[in-house]
C-alpha cells in the first residue's frame, strides 16, 4: 500500500510540474540557451536543433549572425565542418584588449556531420553583443536535411508573438551589466 501512495505521489508531482515546463517545450523550435546575455559582454551560447526535416536527419545547419555582433566564433564539433563569411568594418572597432577588430562574421555554417532526427545536438557560438540593454537580436538559422530544409528565420512584427511565428528565428535579449567589467 505504501509503494502504491509513493507512486501516486510522484505522478501528482509530475502532473504539477508540466504546465511549468510546457511553455520551454511545447514546440519543437530551433532556440539559442542562454537566450539572455550582458549588452557589450562576451558571450557563449548554443543553438539547440530538436529535429531533422519531417523525420530526414540534419546535415547543414547555418546561424546567420545579426548586424552589431563584434565577434563570432564558432565551437568544433567533431565530425562537421566549419566555414565562417564575413564582412570588413570601416572603421575596425576597439576590441577593448589592444586590438582592433576589422571584419565581423556574417554567417558561421556547420556541415559533413549527420544528425539524426531521434536525436538533438547543440551549435555554440561565442561572440561579443551590441551595448544596447532591453536589445533582442535574431539569429536567423538555415537547417538542411537529407531531404528538405527547415528555416528557421521568423522575425516577430510589433504586436506579434515569437512563439505564434511557424518557424521562429532563435533570439538572444540583452540585459544590463550587473557592473564592472562585461566578460
Amino acid at each position: 500500500m505504501l509503494s502504491i501512495l509513493r507512486a501516486t505521489a510522484v505522478a501528482f508531482a509530475g502532473l504539477a510540474l508540466m504546465p511549468a515546463l510546457a511553455p520551454r517545450f511545447a514546440h519543437a523550435h530551433t532556440v539559442a540557451d542562454p537566450n539572455e546575455g550582458t549588452a557589450g559582454g562576451y558571450f557563449r551560447t548554443a543553438f539547440r536543433v530538436t529535429h531533422g526535416c519531417k523525420g530526414s536527419a540534419t546535415t547543414a545547419v547555418t546561424i546567420r549572425i545579426p548586424e552589431g555582433v563584434l565577434s563570432a566564433k564558432p565551437m568544433p564539433k567533431p565530425g562537421w565542418t566549419i566555414e565562417i563569411k564575413s564582412r570588413p568594418l570601416d572603421p575596425p572597432v576597439d576590441s577593448g584588449h589592444g586590438f582592433k577588430i576589422r571584419e565581423a562574421v556574417t554567417e558561421v555554417t556547420w556541415t559533413g556531420g549527420r544528425l539524426d532526427n531521434a536525436h538533438f545536438d547543440e551549435f555554440a557560438l561565442s561572440m561579443r553583443l551590441p551595448g544596447k540593454p532591453g536589445e533582442t537580436l535574431y539569429f536567423p538559422v538555415i537547417q538542411i536535411c537529407e531531404k528538405g530544409s527547415a528555416n528557421w528565420t521568423g522575425i516577430p512584427a510589433a504586436g506579434q508573438k515569437w512563439s505564434d511565428l511557424p518557424e521562429p528565428a532563435p533570439f538572444v535579449t540583452l540585459k544590463k551589466a550587473a557592473g564592472g567589467h562585461a566578460h
